[in-house]
């Protein structure tokens, strides 16, 4: 399926990239999913309507619709780029009216990610290398301290992993690798595709 088909089914607008660069160097561009990508993460990964996913770097908010369209799980996008919550609050309004369904389960917040305030409920993270390793660990430092508060099944998806990241998760947490999903259009490129990662206690 090409990257049209998902946006015109999902009333959203979510193609492109990222004109100009961040004032932060700990900020990468924006850059979405390929729908080609989490078609085949999504035959193999199951979530329930009960989870609540947060998307750290959702920029218009793609993957959020995706997911709540296949499974109706709650689902946050954290947003640094005003311009970015701006379209994805847009997308939203544009979903809804397709959807015909109305729901308080789509979320946005503009804000860095490492002043998103942790909801008890959260408990499935994505991570399209978003930014640098700082910001990761220091996310990944607020995850712990939400589950030392309130204990729950904690999963992270990463897609297109950098190694500093693994390297902090195996070395540094309680965090285990669960699942590999190779995206076999990419075979020839080692970072193309998804990790899942689950805390063990």
């Amino acid at each position: 399926m090409n990257e049209q088909y998902y946006d015109a089914l999902l009333n959203i607008k979510t193609a492109g990239d990222q004109k100009g660069f961040n004032n932060s160097m700990h900020y990468h561009r924006y850059e979405p999913t390929p729908y080609s990508a989490l078609e085949i993460l999504f035959n193999t990964y199951e979530l329930k309507s009960s989870d609540r996913v947060v998307d750290f770097g959702c920029g218009k908010g793609r993957l959020n619709f995706y997911i709540y369209h296949l499974f109706q799980a709650t689902v946050v996008g954290i947003e640094m780029n005003e311009r970015f919550c701006k379209e994805a609050m847009e997308n939203r309004t544009r979903y809804m009216k397709k959807a015909k369904n109305r729901t308080d389960k789509i979320h946005f917040d503009c804000c860095l990610a490492e002043e998103y305030q942790m909801n008890p409920l959260d408990n499935r993270f994505y991570f399209f290398n978003p930014f640098s390793i700082q910001i990761f660990m220091q996310v990944i430092n607020n995850i712990l301290l939400s589950v030392e508060e309130f204990k729950r099944e904690i999963e992270l998806v990463l897609y297109y992993p950098s190694d500093d990241y693994l390297y902090f998760l195996e070395n540094q947490t309680s965090f285990e690798l669960k699942e590999e999903v190779i995206l076999p259009d990419y075979a020839h490129n080692p970072y193309e595709k998804f990790l899942i990662y689950r805390l063990v206690y």
